[in-house]
């Protein structure tokens, strides 16, 4: 029996996807491992099996994100997120500068010296990642200040467990959550401006809600989206 064997990427979920000799479309979830997996007849087009995903991705939402994330190995193929998209990660070990790249829209390659490690790979990614933010986060805080009219007086950048973002509103300082370069820019900016607001309402009573609601209408949808995840 013949099988064609490949991946759709879809709502930021990897789905494997498997023709062969078979009369139905068979959707399976396997908790254990985390994977979605779609079996369907040789003759069914690409264009029928994403619709076919699309018609079932609230049922596959609901039970994906159930699933433990696994372990980031940081290796060849592995799933990797940056700007709200996912790209495959490619080790390239080259006697050279270390680097990350976007290729083809598709590939993040990371070139490092011959016999690189776990950790070293992390490292150069995260570094990345924080460079990214580096450069973006000051220009949504010189953006949203006038809007707002309050001023950041410093941010930081750190990894949070389960916070996007901090604020101490005494002394005008803001946190983000590394975590922030794998999302939507647009999930950046409600982060930024969320804390920002806290400068001037330190809880999330009426008076927070007001201003977020006045000056970012769909902030709700940006925090849900976060929240899925």
């Amino acid at each position: 029996m013949q099988l064609t064997n490949y991946q759709i990427i879809i709502d930021d979920i990897v789905i494997e996807i498997t023709k062969k000799s078979i009369k139905n479309i068979r959707l399976v979830v396997h908790r254990s491992e985390g994977r979605v997996r779609i079996s369907a007849p040789s003759h069914v087009s690409d264009e029928m099996l994403r619709q076919f995903i699309l018609s079932k991705l609230n049922w596959i939402n609901k039970h994906h994100n159930r699933l433990p994330k696994p372990e980031e190995l940081f290796v060849s193929g592995e799933i990797h997120y940056f700007q709200g998209r996912s790209y495959l990660l490619n080790i390239i070990e080259l006697d050279c500068k270390a680097k990350v790249e976007i290729r083809d829209d598709c590939y993040l390659d990371l070139y490092l010296a011959p016999g690189s490690n776990i950790d070293k790979r992390r490292n150069l990614l995260m570094s990345w990642y924080r460079k990214y933010l580096e450069y973006s986060i000051p220009i949504y805080i010189k953006q949203w200040e006038p809007i707002l009219n309050v001023q950041v007086k410093q941010w930081g950048i750190k990894l949070m467990k389960t916070r996007w973002g901090s604020c101490n509103y005494r002394e005008h300082r803001i946190w983000l959550n590394l975590e922030l370069a794998k999302q939507d820019p647009r999930c950046l900016e409600y982060v930024i401006v969320h804390e920002m607001v806290h400068l001037l309402e330190p809880n999330h009573g009426k008076g927070f809600v007001s201003l977020m609601n006045k000056h970012l209408p769909h902030w709700r949808i940006l925090k849900k989206q976060l929240n899925r995840i």
